[in-house]
């Protein structure tokens, strides 16, 4: 496979999908992330939900451990055949999408959204803008937000070594969408990536920047778990 390909665009189908074979420590907490209850439900529940509900995605794949055994305990029933889970994944997030990626067999020109388990508050709103910028673009792109705050650089002592000018940083989100045989490619190049960006910047191609919002966030610490089910439930009334 080259960096430049030929698409069909007429053709291409949009699927999802979504790595969950992670533990996330930092939560300090025995369930696996994704599991955690969210406003009634396993956080990961509301990343699906969104991503089953959008009719221009095709299929979500949720990419498991092979072990898991907490996946089939929930009931999934809503979403029918839309929901596939794939009990291949690895010891990394790229490992994780790659395996995702090769087994579910899409075609080379279809367009995948990698979208984190643990963003549970993405709308409809964010799906619909990502796919309407993308979905003509011939490299691909990431939902993400200008960096805010005041950005310092610590030292080993953990006081201020220096403050880092923030013009032209973004704060990158998910999903993250790129076509299935240039993401494999890349993936299969670089593994050792905390995003899919990344992996295709190091072919030498530049990801579009599609501006989002920051109530799209990741929840990584328990404190994060109350602001979203704050915005679930503001969101649902």
């Amino acid at each position: 496979m080259g960096n430049l390909l030929i698409y069909n665009r007429i053709m291409s189908e949009f699927h999802a999908l979504v790595p969950a074979a992670g533990f996330g420590a930092r939560m300090g907490h025995e369930l696996p992330k994704q599991y955690l209850p969210l406003a009634g439900q396993p956080l990961i529940f509301h990343a699906l939900h969104t991503l089953c509900s959008s009719p221009e995605l095709a299929t979500v794949f949720v990419v498991l451990a092979p072990d898991d055994t907490l996946f089939h305990t929930y009931d999934w029933s809503r979403f029918g055949e839309k929901l596939q889970p794939l009990y291949c994944g690895g010891a990394t997030r790229a490992e994780s999408v790659l395996n995702g990626l090769l087994a579910s067999e899409l075609e080379p020109d279809d367009w995948v959204l990698v979208h984190d388990a643990a963003r549970p508050c993405l709308t409809q709103a964010h799906l619909a803008k990502l796919i309407a910028e993308l979905r003509g673009d011939e490299v691909g792109g990431i939902l993400a937000v200008p960096v805010a705050d005041t950005l310092k650089r610590s030292d080993e002592l953990q006081r201020i070594a220096g403050t880092e000018e923030r013009a032209g940083l973004w704060q990158a989100q998910t999903p993250q969408m790129f076509r299935a045989a240039l993401l494999a490619q890349a993936l299969q190049q670089c593994r050792q990536v905390t995003d899919e960006a990344s992996a295709v910047e190091a072919l030498g191609l530049r990801p579009r920047l599609v501006l989002s919002e920051t109530t799209n966030f990741k929840v990584t610490y328990p404190q994060d778990l109350l602001l979203a089910e704050l915005l679930l439930n503001q969101k649902s009334n």
